[in-house]
């Protein structure tokens, strides 16, 4: 917003998720198109829609490529294991895997899951080697912007380390940003998504002048303490005003959704998709004002 790179011309963003919260979407349901729609849809209100209004712009075309190469039966093998097995409870193996998923270790996991398996059915502990397991855990997506702007964007779910790098390339020079989350699984009882302080950081590198490191915002709580700030927003008394315009409305929440559609569409047919053929009028989402760019390029502001 302030301009310090000048107009943004391209965003490079790269998500690790690691074998402890990464793995743990192929042992519950997400692991099934039929159930999830994969890791684009869930992740596009929170990937996606962070880019888009970090750019307060919106998506214009699509284009993806996604497999699944790690969470299979042939790696399991390269690990020295003769599975996969239904799940971690009962299998024969486990104290081999580095993937097991103990229940009953966790209090939390025990009661929610492992107690209740008698009344729902549910493992919450399947194989992450199973071959029925059909969403991809290695996907990679290109997006052009109404304002020009490109994306490149990967996620891959079989990571050393948890979190995000982010890079966006303006004409006067580049921002850099990185932030290292600790490890967690869903539900069990730690804070998901806290950042480790001495894995996050941001750093601006003009234009033909040396670089320099700007200090972080912190906050307490989950997800790097937005998770504080999202619900005080929602059943809060006195909402605080907010000129970043952090509280998402319907349109960048389709908006979001729409990329990581438009990825799954891609990774049947393999060809780019032009995000407005996929709905009706969406309307232009509340987002922060950004510089002019010093070329004018046509910013539709639909209402």
């Amino acid at each position: 917003m302030s301009g310090v790179i000048g107009d943004i011309l391209s965003v490079d963003f790269h998500w690790m998720l690691n074998t402890s919260h990464g793995a743990d979407y192929f042992r519950r349901w997400h692991s099934q198109k039929k159930f999830s729609n994969g890791l684009m849809c869930h992740k596009a209100c929170h990937h996606f829609d962070l880019v888009n209004w970090w750019l307060s712009a919106v998506p214009v075309s699509v284009y993806a490529t996604g497999k699944r190469e790690f969470y299979t039966p042939q790696t399991a093998r390269r690990f020295g294991l003769q599975g996969p097995h239904e799940r971690c409870h009962t299998c024969p193996e486990k104290s081999a895997c580095g993937f097991e998923l103990d229940l009953a270790r966790s209090a939390d996991l025990k009661a929610l899951y492992l107690d209740n398996e008698q009344y729902d059915g549910y493992f919450r502990d399947r194989c992450v080697f199973r071959p029925e397991i059909d969403i991809e855990d290695t996907m990679n997506v290109i997006v052009g912007y109404d304002n020009k702007v490109t994306l490149s964007y990967s996620v891959n779910a079989f990571n050393a380390w948890e979190g995000y790098v982010i890079a966006f390339n303006g004409t006067k020079g580049r921002l850099e940003h990185k932030a290292e989350e600790s490890v967690y699984i869903s539900n069990d009882g730690s804070v998901p998504g806290a950042l480790k302080p001495d894995g996050t950081y941001i750093r601006v590198y003009p234009l033909r002048t040396p670089g320099y490191s700007v200090d972080v915002w912190t906050g307490a709580g989950g997800h790097g303490g937005g998770d504080d700030v999202m619900l005080d927003d929602i059943f809060g008394a006195d909402p605080k005003p907010d000129k970043y315009l952090r509280n998402a409305d319907q349109r960048s929440g389709a908006y979001g959704c729409l990329i990581g559609i438009a990825a799954n569409i891609c990774f049947q047919t393999g060809q780019p998709v032009k995000v407005a053929e996929l709905t009706g009028e969406v309307g232009y989402p509340d987002y922060p004002a950004m510089p002019k760019r010093t070329d004018p390029v046509p910013m539709p502001r639909k209402t």
